[in-house]
């Protein structure tokens, strides 16, 4: 019996560990996702000076980053607890979240084969990857303090 418990207490602490793994995880992926996105919207916005070569860079930064967002690691059942702001909603609608974040992964796919070249072909790019980020967090993020 003693074993047992102490297997049960390992698998446990497992289970937790691999859960604040995933939030980690989530949590850096979307800090690197948000500076990105302010990278290139400082410059949609005029807030910052056009420059053809750092929005590049931060496409490609979104590009990487929707190679890791591989839902099934990042948000496991179960890993909405903490300091997370996935909302329970995420599991409760896992259809319609990986559709949104499909949706996400094809708007940055689209801005990066666009390669703006000017502020207006920017703005343009930002805004269709804005609204899919907005669509998701509106529904799925919980902004805790």
């Amino acid at each position: 019996m003693k074993k047992f418990a102490i297997v049960g207490a390992i698998f446990a602490l497992g289970v937790g560990v691999a859960f604040a793994d995933a939030i980690e995880d989530r949590e850096a992926l979307m800090k690197a996702n948000g500076k990105a996105i302010g990278t290139l919207a400082a410059m949609a916005k005029g807030e910052k000076p056009f420059d053809a070569a750092v929005a590049k860079d931060a496409l490609a930064t979104l590009e990487a980053d929707t190679q890791k967002f591989d839902i099934a690691a990042l948000f496991p059942e179960g890993s909405a607890t903490g300091k997370s702001e996935a909302s329970p909603k995420i599991w409760e609608n896992m259809a319609d979240f990986t559709a949104k974040a499909d949706a996400w992964k094809k708007a940055v796919a689209d801005a990066v084969a666009a390669n703006p070249q000017d502020v207006a072909a920017l703005g343009a790019q930002v805004g269709a990857i804005g609204k899919t980020c907005g669509a998701c967090h509106e529904v799925y993020r919980i902004k805790k303090d």
